[in-house]
């Protein structure tokens, strides 16, 4: 990529009880390096008139689990994805789907998780363009469970195991226009730590922007 891209991060710092944006941010800055610029918001209203063509990318680190987004939000992101915008999701940047409308546009539900623990993360998806450069890996995380959308097509590229069993991790689909990633990792700055899940951010960030 020659050109920067703009990319607009939305989080807590006062009201976030459990995952602050402050350290998500430092460790995004280091991966996205210089292609990408940051502009770091806990001001949903951003949402509202969310423009494209000034973000192509909107990065979710929502720490939202009590209160709703407004109408107004609600609708302005639905529109922004729809028209062509790139929406990447992390970890408790789910916490935006207290409406069906942002369930259906991201693709699942957060429906909880077992206590925090070594997990192993596997491929899912051969020759997926997300997973160039990127191997299985472990990491100490949250095993965030899901609840999905039979309505969209998504293709879920990563798996972690728990149990003995396997669960998605990641998954990308289409909404309109636009694109949608979510990412499991991400409780906080350790989660951003291994090689191989900077080079999914990374990856993920540079197809959602080209897509977008």
């Amino acid at each position: 990529m020659s050109d920067i891209t703009n990319v607009l991060l939305v989080g807590d710092m006062t009201d976030a009880p459990w995952h602050p944006l402050e350290p998500a941010k430092q460790e995004l800055s280091g991966i996205l390096g210089e292609d990408f610029l940051i502009t770091s918001t806990e001001d949903y209203n951003h949402f509202t008139a969310l423009d494209r063509k000034q973000f192509p990318l909107c990065i979710s680190y929502t720490d939202c689990w009590n209160r709703d987004l407004t109408l107004q939000q609600t609708a302005g992101l639905i529109q922004y994805v729809a028209g062509g915008g790139g929406l990447l999701v992390i970890h408790n940047g789910i916490s935006v789907q207290r409406s069906y409308e942002l369930i259906h546009m991201i693709g699942a539900k957060f429906t909880g998780h077992p206590p925090y623990q070594s997990l192993d993360y596997y491929r899912s998806a051969d020759n997926h363009p997300l997973l160039e450069g990127v191997e299985d890996f472990s990491m100490e995380e949250e095993p965030y469970m899901f609840d999905f959308d039979p309505f969209t097509k998504k293709t879920a590229f990563l798996e972690y195991e728990f149990e003995g069993n396997r669960y998605p991790a990641a998954w990308e689909q289409a909404y309109g226009l636009g694109k949608v990633i979510y990412l499991q990792p991400g409780h906080h700055a350790p989660s951003f730590k291994a090689d191989a899940y900077r080079r999914l951010v990374l990856n993920s960030a540079r197809w959602l922007s080209a897509s977008s």
